[in-house]
């Protein structure tokens, strides 16, 4: 036997229906726009520092930084290399790398084969970055400590280096300034002149492509100073656009160019990691960048 309902309940239960299905149709589309969408870019906290900070340091550090720096020689002003050999522990603490050389400054290069050392110079890189277990495809980069417009002899020499690294099967990268400075009547920086200079290399070359850049702008603005984990800071955003990683703040401050965001750091000048008391291992430089593994070091 069949059930006449009337014509009233009916009526809503057709209205009932259409809407479960529409609410049903909607739910199911942004399911899909959820999966299709991409999710907007992310960027990472890491720090560098020249001495590493010492195997206690290393689980309060990794709460507040994804990478840290990694020196395959002895970094600027130091006598000594520290962080040989702790790669592997690094990795267990859950750390990428900023994979790091120290180049020559021009004093060293002035009177000499500067593109015969800088292929020296590139090949040792790779040979340290094997002997530390780095991959075979690990980014590392040149630290080009001074800024402007590079000089005849610091062109050969870096981009020797960078061909050399290349040869050995890893990617090359360059730590620069990205700050302006006077270039005659207009401003330039290093970062600005690596790239030109790249671009007017012999055109028939092997690999005439620019080097990834890892770009220091502590001048705030751009930079917000010393206040890591406040900002989600893009490398885009350090003022050159095609930076890899930014290098916002240095410790100890540099006077000149944070004025405007000298209260960030502390009393000192330096720039600690959020969380560990104050120490010498703890003050840091801070940098961002699109990976937690800027130079695929794991």
């Amino acid at each position: 036997m069949r059930i006449t309902l009337p014509i009233v309940t009916r009526i809503i239960i057709r209205t009932v229906t259409r809407t479960v299905a529409a609410a049903s149709l909607i739910a199911a589309l942004q399911g899909i726009a959820a999966q299709t969408l991409p999710s907007s870019p992310r960027a990472y906290l890491g720090f560098d520092r020249n001495d590493y900070p010492g195997d206690a340091a290393l689980a309060g550090l990794r709460k507040s930084f994804r990478y840290t720096s990694y020196w395959l020689n002895t970094p600027p002003g130091d006598q000594q290399n520290t962080w040989i050999g702790k790669r592997s522990l690094l990795r267990q603490h859950g750390f990428g790398f900023l994979v790091l050389f120290n180049g020559r400054l021009d004093a060293d290069l002035k009177g000499k084969d500067a593109a015969a050392l800088g292929a020296a110079d590139g090949n040792a890189a790779v040979a340290a970055a094997r002997k530390e277990g780095f991959p075979p495809h690990v980014l590392i980069f040149l630290d080009q400590e001074e800024g402007g417009r590079l000089l005849p002899e610091q062109a050969a020499y870096l981009f020797a280096w960078v061909d050399a690294v290349r040869e050995g099967g890893a990617r090359a990268g360059i730590y620069c300034s990205g700050i302006p400075v006077r270039d005659g009547d207009k401003t330039i920086t290093t970062a600005q002149d690596i790239v030109a200079k790249a671009a007017a290399r012999d055109p028939g070359h092997a690999r005439p492509e620019t080097p990834a850049l890892w770009v220091a702008n502590d001048q705030c603005p751009p930079s917000p100073g010393c206040s890591p984990g406040e900002h989600d800071l893009s490398p885009h955003q350090s003022g050159t656009g095609s930076a890899v990683v930014w290098q916002f703040a240095q410790s100890p401050r540099r006077a000149q160019f944070t004025t405007g965001c000298a209260a960030t750091y502390a009393p000192d000048g330096n720039c600690y990691a959020p969380g560990p008391p104050h120490s010498p291992a703890t003050f840091l430089d801070l940098n961002t960048a699109m990976s937690v593994d800027p130079s695929s070091g794991r």
